[in-house]
């Protein structure tokens, strides 16, 4: 015989006794989960006798204990509260108002964990300069001298340059002289602010040249892919003639200001880099995936123009291009090096960019090896993220900087390689790819920056400027020390002497 239950609440059993005995097609039974059977008995004995312990078997289902249930709380578990987060995320997942709600740290990760969930490419990508100065530019008054400087700037991008003006100020900053940028202080060999100031001038009209000249000559895949699609040339900003006008101007402004400013050597590389971006890069992008071989070489051209023009101060011959780029003295490792240095980031930081819009290059018809040959798009991110090490190494041997630059440069170069390690094991997925793209991002500026900090004697000549050289102080001593002895001694020579005896006269 089954044990008597509880009924939990006296009141139930009052409208119990209330209400009356439905047909027997409509009754419903109350029982446990273990008795999940027809009813033993229709009988039901008076209500008026029956006790709080009675068995569920004896009641029909009524209207009370249905609003009950329908009012009653379930309790809160562990599950129950797993599977209502599971589903109020996947409710904000799908709706974008919620999203709006939500902070913007939230929003990302939202993001994040939907296009990991759905398996989508990360394309994750920063802002374009050139498409944001498009649309500036656009919304001005046709014929206002805004929109022909955004546009104008548009067509340099003006991202891309100003890290090509960088790259080439750095190792001009690098180059071991005496002193920096203080001619009047010194007789030595120091850099110019001039020549720098034609330097940076010189770079960034050839860089703005090479790249106008790249959207004249691909305004048609520009419009294929979400990233250039917003181009000045594709939107017709400006005209295929200006825009041809603008990147000769620019050009040869460029290159005349590094001849004059600066030394033939530079302005000569300045030239070879226009012509290898714009003439080699630009239409082997249709042909062949080696291209961005040929763009890490004009990636590594700024560098040595930089190493060049510092050269071009202190050299003491005819000031050649043998002996600003292959010195005797080897005194031009360190600009092959610096170059050696931005041909390797070239690779880690395109191999990540290019894999989020793969299919993008494959529809503009733009062979890259991110859709070409996926696995081996990693293999050249992760074989080209290990040389940095060696090259911080061998500037310090090549008495570029101190010692101390390798063991600072080593955490964010153990990065690199990290993200190029993950980047190859996933191919791209799993957001390796987004991962390898900003720590390149921020290698770059901090390998740059570090070297800046530890270059070679730079601290030493800090400290002699300030505090004065102790070795100089003691030749000082000594000197004084010196002339005092002098001075004694013939003082002491005086006395032993005596008086001077006069002469006798003459008859």
């Amino acid at each position: 015989m089954r044990p008597p239950r509880i009924l939990a609440r006296a009141t139930e059993l009052r409208c119990l006794a209330v209400q009356g005995r439905r047909p027997r097609s409509a009754v419903r039974w109350l029982s446990s989960a273990a008795s999940l059977q027809a009813p033993r008995s229709t009988a039901v004995s008076p209500l008026a006798s029956a006790g709080f312990f009675l068995s569920n078997r004896l009641f029909e289902r009524s209207n009370c204990l249905e609003s009950l249930v329908a009012s009653h709380k379930p309790r809160v578990t562990s599950t129950a509260t797993a599977t209502s987060t599971t589903a109020s995320t996947a409710t904000m997942s799908e709706t974008p108002q919620s999203l709006a709600d939500l902070p913007p740290h939230r929003r990302r990760q939202a993001r994040k964990q939907a296009a990991a969930s759905s398996g989508a490419p990360d394309t994750t990508l920063p802002a374009n300069a050139s498409s944001t100065l498009t649309n500036v530019a656009a919304a001005q008054p046709p014929h206002s001298l805004r929109r022909i400087l955004s546009t104008l700037i548009s067509l340099s991008k003006p991202r891309l340059t100003v890290l090509v003006v960088l790259t080439a100020m750095a190792p001009y900053a690098l180059y071991p002289v005496p002193e920096m940028l203080t001619p009047t202080m010194t007789e030595t060999p120091s850099l110019s602010p001039l020549t720098l100031l034609f330097l940076t001038t010189g770079t960034a009209l050839c860089s703005a040249s090479a790249n106008a000249l790249n959207m004249l000559y691909e305004p048609s895949t520009d419009a294929k892919m979400s990233r250039t699609r917003n181009r000045p040339l594709v939107r017709k900003l400006i005209s295929t003639r200006s825009a041809a006008l603008f990147a000769i101007l620019a050009g040869a402004t460029g290159v005349g200001a590094l001849y004059f400013g600066v030394n033939p050597t530079v302005s000569f590389l300045g030239l070879s880099n226009i012509c290898l971006y714009a003439g080699i890069y630009t239409p082997l992008k249709a042909v062949t995936a080696f291209n961005t071989w040929i763009g890490a070489v004009v990636g590594g051209i700024p560098p040595l123009m930089g190493w060049a023009a510092a050269a071009g101060e202190a050299a003491t011959n005819d000031g050649s291009w043998r002996e600003l780029l292959f010195a005797n003295d080897g005194s031009s490792i360190g600009g092959w090096l610096l170059a050696g240095l931005l041909f390797a980031w070239q690779f880690p930081h395109f191999m990540a960019l290019s894999w989020g819009i793969r299919e993008e290059y494959k529809a503009a018809g733009l062979r890259m090896l991110a859709w070409t040959n996926p696995a081996r798009n990693a293999r050249v991110a992760l074989r080209y993220s290990l040389v940095f090490i060696p090259i911080c190494l061998s500037l310090c041997a090549a008495g570029v900087t101190e010692w101390s630059f390798a063991a600072t440069s080593l955490p964010i170069n153990l990065w690199l390689a990290r993200e190029a390690v993950r980047f190859w094991k996933h191919e791209g997925h799993k957001g390796s790819a987004r991962g390898l793209f900003w720590a390149s991002v921020w290698h770059l500026p901090g390998v740059m920056i570090l070297a800046l900090l530890h270059k070679k004697g730079m601290w030493s000549r800090a400290w002699r400027s300030a505090f004065g050289d102790e070795h100089d102080e003691g030749e000082w001593e000594e000197d004084e020390e010196l002339e005092e002895m002098a001075s004694m001694t013939a003082a002491k020579g005086a006395e032993t002497a005596g008086p001077a005896v006069p002469a006798p006269a003459r008859p």
